[in-house]
């Protein structure tokens, strides 16, 4: 059949892209070294304000009191450990000061706030018949000597610190490092990736050996392993180029339109690099895959663009003729399937979280500029290189010999094949909507669970976990009151009655704030009497029995009174008991003068973020589907072709959803967005096929006929990009970073079930849509 691209008139575009070819191709090559410079100048980019919901109430909470809880917020812990002995050994004592010492000195770190047994704001205090006593928890004169350590062992039980900062089994001890967001002395953003450098050369490399063995854990040290993993993404981008390599090969048997879609698809790669970088923003370990998504986007149009040129140079037409028909052919289905994706991606702006507004606009901007790399410039050197005569003569073979599955994907244009695959989709879908009702919001695993569980730093985590009595999971509660109220009885009372609800709330493990330490004071006073172990009503023998209260329990001017819950861990179950279990005793024990705020802490920040995301789902997918839909029905103006494109797609989402629960991945920062992009590189699937499905149909043919000239035309492509593609991204399954395996599950299952839907729901669909001729 003719083909009917090529008795259309030229279009604007066309005129405008290919009458003045050479110019064009001396634009992109200025641009591309314009914007492979600043390409080159990415550099990582994260922070903890950029992963957290800023607006939520929480967040908005912590951050009022964020400099009084310095203490609580962003902080990294070192535990040292003596593998042969206990901390109580000279030399093991020597070392612990040096590393103390040399994490003082490491920019980040908030000096006043570094706790060791070697830094004088960790004490010992006892109670004895003339009143408290107390001192630094290294004893004055220390000299390694065994009265020393005697004295030293002594002062750390006296100190309250075992199972705190020092181990239960008192093998090892934490040096707790709080962070500063902002150097003071420069202004500059921590640099995490440079910070977890130090950390690593400075102390685990300087003072590892033997005897000694160091485990790091915190937001910092977690994001530094992001990055160091997200390093290794790029061997795994190198991989997928090569399979891409490979598979455009086998598919083309041309070298040259081999390498030209694989150009222009990197060359899509550098530019969006490139304009991040100029609008100063970076690549964070959320938004690695978003060059991947630009490079994948790329081949799928790159490939469809191929395709119709070597069609076209099968049917007699020169390279220039041939290039320009395929272009005229297709620009409108690759607009339109291009626009679907930009808007779909920024929809992921509803998410009120930096890093993902960040990947929305790096997604946008790399869709945008694959609209002028492979819908513009690929044409344009195809045009002055052509189709080799080997991939020409290929091309002309597989038309003559037609392959077998082309019949079978027709089938489904027939009654009975069709019907039976809605059958067997709908089957599928209702196990998707069953299981997708178990899908969790946030973590589902003890750790960090971006990283696998043998991990080092997850073996790290474990290892304070198992030694230390103190959670690392921590969720702040901020009592606020009027200045100069917050140990007032009756807010002291609620926060007692409070602590005492929360330590019976199931996760939970402690509970501390500064009602325990007015009661050990009361206890202290009165000479050890357990009786006194109580609050007082009388505001002077209060203010007495907190006359050595512990740096973080109370702000300067009295107004807040930190609540610190310990849990037994993050997971999203955990977290949402402990806030409603918050919100519960809100409701019933309310009190004037005195607010319980959510929310601070690492649990805290985690919960409000759970949150979030659980609100934004469903919105998200919403607009993302309905940027689909307006596009499709622009572009299309039926019904029923919208509802064949689209059907699909919320077929293989549901899935998706049903496979995250089964195989235990939450709904979180680094997965949300997965799902968003999977619509919008399926649906150009969609569109492509049925551009073509109503060419066929303008000219009067069936649907089984018009279902097979779409496939002669776009419907081996999209095949062949969805295989291609679901392999190459299959190989991030063997990153060491778990969420990014987590992702290529997800991004391949996509791949391979948007594509498989394409093929053979949408006709299914049209038959039972009644599209085309009836009596076909």
């Amino acid at each position: 059949m003719d083909n009917p691209s090529a008795n259309k008139p030229a279009g604007l575009l066309e005129k405008l892209l290919f009458t003045v070819r050479a110019p064009w191709l001396i634009v992109f090559l200025l641009l591309t070294l314009f914007l492979g410079y600043h390409a080159s100048q990415v550099r990582p980019d994260a922070s903890l304000t950029k992963m957290i919901p800023t607006n939520h109430p929480f967040i908005q909470n912590y951050f009022e009191y964020q400099d009084d809880l310095a203490s609580l917020g962003n902080v990294v812990r070192v535990a040292v450990e003596n593998k042969d002995g206990d901390i109580f050994e000279a030399d093991f004592q020597q070392e612990l000061q040096k590393i103390t010492d040399e994490i003082f000195f490491i920019p980040g770190v908030n000096r006043s706030g570094l706790r060791s047994l070697w830094t004088p704001n960790v004490r010992w205090m006892e109670v004895t018949e003339e009143g408290f006593v107390g001192g630094p928890v290294i004893p004055d004169g220390y000299d390694g000597s065994e009265n020393s350590l005697d004295q030293l062992r002594t002062n750390v039980l006296r100190s309250g610190e075992v199972g705190n900062l020092v181990a239960n089994n008192f093998k090892s001890t934490i040096v707790y490092i709080p962070l500063d967001e902002v150097n003071p002395e420069t202004g500059e953003k921590l640099d995490y990736q440079q910070f977890s450098e130090k950390l690593e050369t400075l102390v685990r490399d300087k003072y590892q050996s033997d005897d000694i063995e160091i485990h790091i854990t915190g937001f910092a040290k977690l994001i530094g392993d992001l990055i160091e993993g997200a390093e290794q993404v790029g061997l795994f981008f190198l991989l997928a180029i090569a399979i891409t390599l490979v598979m455009l090969y086998l598919y083309s048997r041309c070298w040259r339109s081999t390498f030209m879609v694989l150009s222009c698809s990197i060359i899509a790669v550098v530019w969006q690099l490139g304009i991040i970088e100029l609008i100063g923003s970076g690549i964070n370990p959320y938004s690695m895959l978003v060059p991947f998504l630009v490079f994948a986007i790329g081949v799928s149009h790159g490939v469809q663009i191929i395709n119709a040129i070597g069609s076209n140079r099968v049917a007699g037409l020169d390279k220039v003729a041939a290039a320009r028909t395929a272009f005229r052919g297709l620009y409108i289905a690759g607009l339109t399937a291009l626009a679907s994706d930009a808007i779909g991606f920024t929809t992921l702006m509803v998410i009120d979280i930096e890093v993902i507004k960040e990947l929305a606009i790096a997604a946008s901007i790399g869709v945008a500029v694959v609209v002028l790399t492979n819908l513009g410039l690929l044409p344009i050197l195809m045009s002055y290189l052509g189709t080799s005569d080997n991939g020409v003569a290929y091309q002309k073979k597989i038309k003559d010999e037609r392959h077998p599955l082309f019949d079978f994907f027709a089938k489904f244009t027939q009654p009975k094949w069709a019907y039976s695959a809605l059958v067997i989709a709908l089957v599928m879908l209702a196990w998707g909507l069953v299981n997708s009702q178990n899908m969790a919001i946030g973590d589902l695993d003890k750790g960090a669970p971006e990283l696998r569980p043998d991990s080092r730093y997850n073996q790290d985590n474990a290892f304070i976990v198992e030694n230390y009595s103190s959670s690392t999971d921590i969720f702040v509660v901020m009592a606020a009151s009027a200045p100069e109220q917050c140990i007032a009885y009756d807010n002291l009372e609620i926060m007692e009655r409070f602590s005492w609800h929360m330590e019976n709330t199931s996760g939970v493990q402690d509970v501390k704030s500064v009602v325990y330490v007015s009661k050990m004071g009361m206890f202290g006073i009165n000479e050890g009497n357990l009786k006194w172990f109580s609050l007082n009503r009388n505001k002077y023998v209060t203010n007495a029995s907190l006359s050595r209260i512990p740096d973080g329990l109370i702000n300067n001017d009295c107004s807040m009174a930190p609540v610190i819950i310990y849990l037994d861990d993050h997971k999203a179950e955990t977290l949402k008991n402990v806030v409603g279990s918050v919100n519960e005793f809100n409701q019933n024990y309310q009190q004037e003068g005195l607010e319980l705020l959510m929310a601070a802490g690492n649990s805290g920040i985690e919960a409000a973020t759970n949150s979030v995301i659980e609100a934004a789902q469903n919105k998200m997918l919403l607009w993302v589907y309905g940027v689909v839909i307006v596009l499709c029905f622009i572009t299309f103006r039926s019904v029923r072709t919208v509802a064949c494109i689209v059907l699909p797609l919320a077929f293989t989402t549901v899935m998706s959803q049903g496979l995250m629960a089964v195989l235990g991945i939450g709904i979180k920062v680094a997965t949300l967005p997965v799902i968003a992009l999977g619509v919008g590189i399926g649906v150009d699937y969609g569109i492509y096929i049925y551009s073509k499905v109503k060419e066929g149909l303008q000219q009067g043919m069936s649907l089984q006929e018009t279902y097979k000239y779409s496939l002669d035309n776009t419907g081996k492509a999209v095949g062949f990009t969805g295989l291609t593609l679901a392999i190459g991204v299959a190989t991030w399954i063997f990153s060491p970073i778990k969420f990014q395996a987590d992702m290529g599950i997800l991004l391949t299952f996509m791949f391979l079930w948007n594509m498989l839907g394409a093929l053979i729901l949408i006709p299914a669909l049209a038959r039972l849509f009644r599209v085309g001729n009836k009596k076909a």
